[in-house]
C-alpha cells in the first residue's frame, strides 16, 4: 500500500458511466479510494459510504470504489462525488496494493493515510475533520509557475492579434489516445479559436524574442534548457463564445508525452476572466501582464478560467529538449510503421 507522501499512480479504467475514466483529472480535491473486499465483506464499507454520502461533493472530496468483480459494476451508478471503477485485470490494485483497504489522497494525489477494511469509524472521522482544500499542507501553497514580463513588445502583440482577427481562427479539439495513436477530438473541455503562424518575418520575430528574452529566464528559474518549440499558436478566448479551457494536463497522451513546459503569453489585457488556475495548489489564480508569459510544467493540472468580458488573445507554445524530441520521434516512427503495415 502507498505510504504517506507517495504519489498515487495514474490510471485509465472504465467506470459505471464512462468507458475510460482518466484518474489524473481527479486532482484538486481530496480523494478517498476504497479497494473493495469480496462480496461477503463489502457490506460494512459500502454502508459507511452510503451513510456519509453528503461528504462527497466533488469540490472538497470525491470517493472512488475500485471493483475487481465485473458483476459488481452492474447496477452501480456514478453520482456526484462517488464513482465506481472497474479493475478487472488488476492493473490498479497491483500498483496500489492487492489487499482491500481505504486510501486517502491529498489534492495533489499523494497519499495521506491508509486504513484496513473495518476501520470505517476512523476513516470518516478523519474525513469530517479535513481542512479546506487550500489549507491541506498546513501552510499557504503557491503553484510552481514562472511569470516573466516583457517578452513581446506591444507592437508584436498587436501584429499577432491583427493576424488572428483576419481569419477569426478555428475551434480545435483536445488530444485523446485511441489505440496506438493520439487523435484530436472535439468536446466541451475547451472553447477557443486558434491560428498557426505561417513561416515568415512574424514567426521569425516571435522565435527571436523567445530565444533572447524567455529561454534565459526559464534556464535561470527552472533549470531547463529549451531546444525545441512545439506550435506557434495564437489563440482567442472570446466571452461571446464562453471561452474556457477546463482542468487538464498537457502531456498525458502518446503524442504529447514529450512536452515538458507550457507557456501562456497574454497579447492583450482588456478582458476580464481568463486567468490560469492550478487546482492541485489551491484556488489562487495567475495572470501575466500584456506581453508577459506564465511558464509551468506540462504535468501540472491547470485550467484557463472562462473569459467574462471581451476577448483574451494569447500565444501558447510548448517547450521541450533533445531527449524529449527522441520520445516524440519514437512515437511518430511507431505510427508510421503501423500505417505502413496496414496499407
Amino acid at each position: 500500500m502507498l505510504a504517506p507522501g507517495q504519489a498515487a499512480p495514474y490510471f485509465i479504467a472504465p467506470s459505471a458511466s464512462q468507458p475510460e475514466f482518466v484518474f489524473d483529472t481527479a486532482g484538486g480535491r481530496y480523494v478517498l479510494m476504497l479497494f473493495l473486499p469480496p462480496a461477503e465483506a463489502a457490506h460494512g464499507p459500502l454502508s459507511a459510504l452510503s451513510r456519509n454520502q453528503p461528504l462527497f461533493d466533488d469540490a472538497k472530496l470525491s470517493a472512488f470504489v475500485v471493483l475487481r468483480d465485473p458483476k459488481a459494476l452492474q447496477g452501480a451508478k456514478d453520482m456526484r462525488g462517488l464513482r465506481w471503477v472497474h479493475d478487472g485485470p488488476g492493473n490498479i490494485s497491483d500498483r496500489y496494493g492487492p489487499e482491500p483497504h481505504w486510501l486517502l489522497l491529498d489534492p495533489t494525489l499523494r497519499a495521506m493515510a491508509t486504513w484496513p477494511i473495518g476501520a470505517e469509524a476512523e476513516v470518516f472521522a478523519r474525513l469530517a475533520a479535513l481542512p479546506p482544500v487550500a489549507e491541506h499542507a498546513g501552510v499557504p501553497l503557491h503553484a510552481p509557475v514562472l511569470i516573466a514580463p516583457r517578452i513581446f513588445e506591444p507592437e508584436l502583440c498587436d501584429a499577432l492579434i491583427a493576424l488572428h482577427r483576419e481569419t477569426g481562427g478555428e475551434p480545435t479539439g483536445v488530444m485523446r489516445d485511441v489505440g496506438d495513436r493520439t487523435v484530436a477530438v472535439m468536446d466541451e473541455l475547451k472553447k477557443r479559436r486558434d491560428i498557426w503562424l505561417p513561416d515568415g518575418e512574424l514567426k521569425d520575430a516571435v522565435q527571436a524574442r523567445l530565444e533572447r528574452r524567455l529561454y534565459p529566464v526559464i534556464k535561470l528559474a527552472l533549470g531547463f534548457r529549451v531546444t525545441h518549440i512545439e506550435r506557434f499558436l495564437v489563440s482567442c478566448y472570446d466571452a461571446g463564445d464562453g471561452g474556457v479551457f477546463h482542468a487538464h494536463r498537457d502531456n498525458t497522451t502518446q503524442s504529447t508525452a514529450h512536452r515538458q513546459f507550457a507557456c501562456s503569453l497574454n497579447l492583450n489585457d482588456d478582458f476580464d476572466g481568463g486567468e490560469l488556475r492550478f487546482p492541485e495548489f489551491g484556488p489562487a489564480t495567475y495572470r501575466s501582464p500584456r506581453g508577459g508569459a506564465v511558464v509551468f510544467s506540462c504535468g501540472l493540472m491547470h485550467e484557463a478560467l472562462r473569459v467574462s468580458r471581451g476577448r483574451r488573445y494569447a500565444f501558447l507554445p510548448f517547450f521541450y529538449d533533445d531527449a524529449s524530441a527522441e520520445t516524440l520521434a519514437a512515437y511518430q516512427a511507431r505510427v508510421a510503421a503501423s500505417e505502413a503495415a496496414s496499407a
